[in-house]
């Protein structure tokens, strides 16, 4: 312990390190700040209530909850959180994929992916406003008498761009920490947001446990070993890794003998990341909205809203496992291209023992991506719904403990903890582990 808390201190040594945390942690202030300033024309006490009586509407407002940071509980101005930036990414990764001059935008380097991000801000402005005005018009039909103080086009207006200005400045947030931060920053602002409930949920299990005596402290017990478990699976999964060989042939040049080195290529486990769990969690939302909106007209999506579509339903399994998987693997096609990487491999001077350069190398990668990555999309499926088909057994986890939000708060700390290392290390200090650095497992 002593060990790690003296290397622990050696991030504030490195000057770069050290600006690039603070700088993160100044944007979670401000991020937090948003959380808490209400949108006006709404009454918050009321709108607290429908979210904490359940139902329909109320189930899919916590869901949405755990995205926004809490912000939406209080229907503040970055209410909407993520999830229109999300929703456009997806979208735009889509897109480049099916368009041929977005795919070839895509392949033009640096410039390339600059056009690409400001029509993905400009998908983001679109859809905010669509959520914007869509969340005012579902406010003053809901039929809660004095949750909205003043109904018409002045407060819909008002409303819709007040959420939309606030989505935008938290997508401009987000691109700060990837500029002058440390992270991913869209992740890092959903890891905040979620990591912000956990001093509220430990104060209501300590009260739990004050007021229900021995059989409280018995389910407390059992929740701390089902985190902890889950935690400890995660963390070992996600180190998983296929370390493919590749050798380098001797060059001769004048008097001087290059190559003739081995090195490895890692194939995590899991390449995506927690990006597939972000995007899945993010399209769940469009199903449970629709019935949710249909229900008062159809009566039978009511049952299909309740009973399949909440987390842990049947439908709501099914469905988040699919999105997830197709995500897992439509992520890892992004950033694994076979073909390049053994022209690159090919361009070197290098082989992998036993498979002939060229097509061969990149379908050997092509069948190894699919080998390794199927086994890691179902692990990662599988540990988003687990916890939420435990909730439905054991009521009382608190929603913190999904799966989602577990995935993606130890998937985003991982990442991050591994660039903290890798700039501790470059510059010669000890990493987070007494061995210096975070180690993968070999596949």
């Amino acid at each position: 312990m002593i060990v790690l808390l003296r290397n622990f201190k050696n991030i504030f040594v490195v000057s770069d390190l050290r600006k690039k945390v603070l700088f993160t942690l100044f944007v979670f202030a401000v991020y937090r700040l948003g959380t808490h300033v209400p949108v006006p024309g709404i009454n918050t006490q009321a709108f607290s209530a429908l979210l904490g009586k359940g139902g329909i509407l109320g189930g899919l407002l916590s869901y949405l909850d755990l995205f926004s940071g809490g912000a939406l509980r209080k229907f503040a101005i970055f209410a909407l959180g993520m999830i229109p930036y999300i929703n456009a990414s997806i979208m735009m990764q889509l897109l480049t994929i099916m368009i041929p001059s977005l795919e070839q935008l895509s392949k033009e380097g640096e410039h390339g992916r600059k056009v690409i991000n400001q029509y993905t801000r400009y998908l983001t402005l679109g859809i905010s406003v669509l959520h914007g005005f869509s969340a005012s018009l579902v406010l003053e039909k809901i039929g809660i008498s004095g949750l909205v103080i003043n109904p018409g086009w002045g407060f819909r207006l008002t409303t819709m761009l007040i959420l939309a200005v606030g989505s935008l400045f938290v997508m401009w947030l987000g691109e700060q920490i990837n500029s002058h931060g440390i992270g991913n920053g869209s992740s890092m602002i959903i890891f905040a947001g979620i990591i912000s409930a956990l001093p509220r949920v430990v104060l209501e299990i300590f009260e739990k446990i004050r007021l229900g005596g021995v059989e409280e402290m018995l389910w407390v017990g059992v929740l701390v070993v089902f985190v902890i478990a889950v935690i400890t699976c995660i963390v070992f999964l996600e180190k998983g890794e296929r370390r493919i060989p590749v050798q380098y042939a001797k060059r001769v040049v004048g008097n001087k003998v290059y190559g003739g080195q081995s090195s490895y290529i890692p194939l995590k486990l899991n390449s995506a990341g927690v990006i597939p769990v972000i995007f899945a969690g993010a399209i769940m939302t469009l199903p449970v909205g629709i019935t949710s909106a249909l229900s008062t007209k159809l009566p039978f999506l009511k049952v299909v809203a309740e009973d399949w579509l909440r987390a842990g339903g049947v439908l709501s399994s099914v469905i988040m496992v699919g999105l997830i998987i197709f995500f897992a693997f439509f992520y890892t096609a992004i950033i694994f291209n076979p073909v390049e990487l053994a022209d690159n491999i090919r361009k070197y001077g290098g082989f992998v023992p036993g498979i002939r350069p060229g097509k061969k190398t990149s379908d050997f990668f092509d069948y190894i991506l699919t080998r390794v990555g199927f086994p890691g999309a179902v692990y990662l499926a599988a540990l988003a719904i687990t916890p939420d088909i435990v909730r439905n057994l054991v009521p009382q986890l608190p929603a913190m403990f999904s799966g989602i939000s577990l995935l993606i708060v130890i998937g985003v700390a991982l990442d991050t903890s591994a660039q903290m290392e890798s700039y501790l290390i470059e510059r010669k200090y000890e990493g987070f582990l007494s061995s210096g650095r975070l180690k993968g497992r070999r596949g």
